[in-house]
């Protein structure tokens, strides 16, 4: 079965036979992959009427369990924004009934968000259409073979999550 990067791989072997282009031929797909993921997780969100970064701050509170709250800095480290852009998207969310802002009983001058009960229902819909849209794109794949590409691109992205 050959895809648009055998041809993009082919086109270039002919071109410039000079240059070695194997790695195209893994990181054209996965970034090819990638949009293919973008567009789908989209999709996923927006019948559940959120933004890509509406799910990722709901997320990340629904994970970190019952309260489901966090500071504005734990919500920084794990959605990777400026804290500009983090009080931004508190504020929007806070607007729209999905978080809610606390005072920090341990620190006065603090705030936790905790998610809302219509956030954590959000949020929960959202991850079951996105994990029904992920499998939809893994479908051709074993079991067996999902993991082992899993474990791949573990090794490919491990030194870039775990740079200080």
């Amino acid at each position: 079965m050959e895809d648009e990067v055998d041809r993009l791989v082919a086109a270039w072997r002919r071109e410039r036979p000079d240059l070695d282009v194997e790695p195209l031929e893994v990181l054209s797909r996965v970034s090819r992959l990638a949009r293919h993921l973008d567009r789908a997780r989209r999709i996923a969100f927006s019948e559940h009427g959120l933004e890509p970064w509406e799910f990722d701050v709901l997320t990340s509170l629904r994970r970190a369990g019952d309260p489901y709250q966090l500071s504005p800095g734990q919500l920084l480290t794990q959605t990777l924004v400026t804290s500009g852009t983090m009080t931004n998207r508190i504020d929007r969310l806070a607007k729209k009934r999905l978080v809610e802002r606390l005072p920090d009983p341990s620190d006065r001058r603090g705030v936790l968000v905790r998610l809302t009960a219509e956030g954590r229902d959000r949020a929960d819909q959202a991850l079951a259409g996105l994990l029904a849209q992920e499998r939809a794109i893994l479908a051709e794949l074993s079991r067996a073979q999902r993991g082992e590409l899993a474990g791949l691109l573990r090794q490919l992205t491990a030194p870039f999550d775990n740079v200080p």
